[in-house]
């Protein structure tokens, strides 16, 4: 019995990165056996132990061939025939290919390393067509990698793989996982970039695919097409290391422009809108969870809002605190606001200028909360006035904080 180290730990070894799970591939043992040594068995499509003492997972050699469409369509075989260069054969791309024995030495039969030095994303085999996860994982990659570029013959069997419909067979919360994980890297959008490059991006996700090309006001957005836009949000709010849901509001608030007819650009009149209706299917389709959706909802339909929050009057930050539901859900609006920061400086020139419509509503939500409702209610004899007395002492809290107004709006 021979163990090695693969994987994900040999790669980023080399790169100088962090190491955080180990892998290891057993050759020339049995299931069997490892039980015998202390191994947990823990796989079901095949075999994989837990090591008794580390928990790290140990995995018996294995091949593994195509039996129907999709990613689960396989036959697996383990056995103690089974080489380490077969197993290796297996793999999605060449620098997750290499292996590393007890003592050091490197296994690299399929040109990993030299894909490392020369920063290369390169599928092992033509294997690689039979499993449509893997462009997932390769996007992903893209996106952790900022530096690899996905090699040009990789990216043509990626297209083949669509024009073929196996990304069709892709179960929804598999996509949504391997999305989730690539908008928690560092750079986003190459994982968006990636995707399109091969039109899965089309297939998974056609209301972002048709953003590209879609112009907007240049006075507004000096970067002009919504695409790239989108992808400068996205990154911006990766920069700032935003939580999930944060990101993915970044990523589905203007959905609604890739819907604007092309007579009307570069306008795009009553896209918040649209806007959530599109996320609203989205979510739906790829079971995206609540706190991403509810978030990506709110976003969507009200950021516009935001950005002018600066210009309204009291009436009408409050109508937004309310619809926002701002004052039952206010960890939500904090994300709210985080996002809309994201969309101001998402766009060429705006990532070091400061979002001052941010503090001006968490000020103006502080003003609204300081009113006692239920201090309000007890003084009120008539109950159906109570919902209304609230609003009007709410309205005049947020007045007093301004200052006192004219209510004249300059964009109402």
């Amino acid at each position: 019995m021979q163990i090695y180290t693969v994987g994900g730990a040999v790669r980023d070894e080399l790169l100088g990165l962090q190491v955080k799970d180990r892998d290891f591939v057993v050759v020339g043992s049995t299931p069997e056996e490892m039980v015998k040594l202390g191994f947990r068995p823990v796989g079901k499509d095949f075999p994989v132990f837990l090591h008794p003492e580390t928990q790290e997972e140990y995995a018996l050699a294995r091949t593994e061939r195509k039996t129907a469409r999709g990613y689960k369509g396989f036959q697996i075989h383990a056995s103690a025939d089974v080489t380490l260069e077969e197993d290796l054969a297996r793999r999605d791309l060449t620098i997750n290919a290499i292996a590393k024995d007890d003592q050091g030495k490197l296994y690299d039969f399929f040109g990993g390393l030299a894909d490392i030095q020369a920063k290369k994303l390169r599928h092992v085999s033509e294997a690689f067509a039979e499993d449509p996860v893997r462009i997932l994982r390769i996007a992903r990659f893209s996106a952790r990698f900022a530096d690899f570029t996905v090699a040009e013959e990789t990216t043509e069997l990626m297209r083949q793989m669509v024009q073929n419909g196996e990304v069709d067979a892709l179960v929804p919360e598999r996509v949504w996982q391997e999305l989730a994980r690539g908008m928690m890297e560092k750079t986003p959008s190459r994982m968006f970039e990636t995707l399109r490059s091969c039109g899965a991006l089309a297939r998974l996700m056609p209301e972002i695919d048709r953003l590209f090309g879609v112009p907007q006001p240049e006075k507004y957005h000096p970067e002009i097409d919504t695409g790239v836009h989108v992808m400068l949000v996205l990154d911006y709010a990766a920069s700032k290391n935003y939580s999930l849901p944060v990101r993915f509001a970044a990523l589905t608030h203007d959905l609604g422009k890739g819907t604007t007819p092309q007579e009307e650009w570069p306008r795009h009149i009553g896209h918040e809108a649209r806007s959530v209706g599109l996320v609203s299917e989205l979510s739906q389709r790829l079971r995206v969870p609540n706190d991403c959706r509810e978030l990506a909802l709110t976003t969507a339909q009200f950021h516009g809002d935001a950005h002018h929050a600066l210009e309204l009057r009291a009436s009408t930050l409050l109508k937004l605190l309310q619809s926002a539901d701002a004052l039952r859900q206010r960890e939500r609006f904090e994300s709210f606001l985080l996002a809309c920061e994201c969309d101001y400086c998402g766009r060429l020139g705006y990532a070091e200028k400061t979002y001052e419509q941010a503090g001006h509503l968490r000020q103006a939500l502080e003003a609204a909360s300081s009113v006692d409702a239920g201090a309000v209610a007890k003084q009120c004899s008539e109950p159906r006035l109570i919902k209304e007395r609230v609003y009007v002492a709410r309205l005049d809290a947020i007045k007093a904080w301004l200052g006192g107004e004219n209510e004249e709006e300059a964009n109402d």
